[in-house]
């Protein structure tokens, strides 16, 4: 039976339903995939909050994204990023975390393309209404299956955390143990530190972008002053090695010149010895 063509609301951009997908040919879920808008619908837009809600994400995302990479496990992170649940109205956390898939660059999460959903969300509020991400976001998250759920009140600067209870499709709060929230998605703890959200794994926190530029500045200034200490240290020793050097050639002259006068000396003395008899 032919497949109804689906069409894109742009007010109310939506994946197409999984029954509907699934009666798709790869060209037609191609099709729809490309036509996704991958900037913000007007129904879901929000106004901006400034620099302490974009560097809020910009950091979490820079920070797991290094930490990752240095652990060599694979887990994509995204901020603002168009998510396509089947069915379901777009949405965009301000930061997403899926863990055992390709990182490479996307432009949109469409879940039936990419066989599963994301497996945590992180959401910043600065000011204004804080209904959406306290109730709204808990129902919604844990009904699309997302397994955590963070939220960074950086306005009231405390940390909130949800689990997903998979028997009830619903979230039951995540308790600090003094003070750090535990991701299992992650494999990290989170906590408060002054303004700032910290990600910590076995409780040592992970470096932040400036932190690590002047451990590796300190790393380097430690480097060229152990070179500087070595090559004056070899110095020493090529300036030792030529004085000795030196001295062994003037006591070889000395001993030559000794051996010489002393073969004139008895060259001499034969002479005269000679010349008596």
């Amino acid at each position: 039976m032919p497949v109804t063509p689906y069409s894109i609301d742009p007010d109310d951009p939506r994946a197409p339903p999984q029954e509907v997908w699934e009666r798709m040919t790869p060209e037609e879920r191609a099709r729809i995939v490309a036509s996704l808008p991958s900037e913000f619908p007007v129904s879901e837009a929000s106004p901006p909050e400034g620099d302490p809600h974009f560097e809020a994400k910009a950091r979490t995302r820079e920070v797991l994204g290094s930490f990752f990479s240095r652990i060599g496990r694979k887990v994509y992170l995204a901020c603002e990023l168009p998510i396509y649940y089947p069915g379901e109205p777009m949405f965009a956390p301000d930061v997403i975390a899926v863990v055992d898939v390709e990182t490479h660059s996307r432009m949109r999460w469409v879940v039936s393309a990419e066989g599963k959903g994301i497996d945590l969300a992180l959401e910043v509020h600065v000011a204004g209404e804080r209904r959406k991400d306290l109730e709204k976001n808990v129902e919604r998250y844990a009904r699309m299956g997302i397994r955590e759920y963070f939220l960074f009140d950086r306005g009231r600067l405390r940390l909130l955390g949800w689990r997903l209870d998979e028997a009830r499709r619903s979230y039951r709060p995540v308790l600090p143990q003094h003070g750090f929230y535990t991701s299992e998605v992650l494999g990290l703890e989170l906590q408060l530190e002054g303004e700032k959200l910290r990600f910590y794994h076995g409780r040592a926190p992970l470096p932040e972008a400036d932190e690590m530029i002047v451990t590796l500045e300190r790393m380097v200034e430690g480097v060229e002053q152990r070179r500087a200490e070595l090559e004056q240290q070899l110095a020493e020793e090529a300036r030792l090695r030529t004085e000795e050097a030196r001295l062994r050639a003037e006591e070889t002259q000395r001993r030559e010149e000794a051996e010489r006068r002393l073969a004139e000396a008895l060259s001499e003395l034969e002479r005269l010895r000679g010349g008596r008899s």
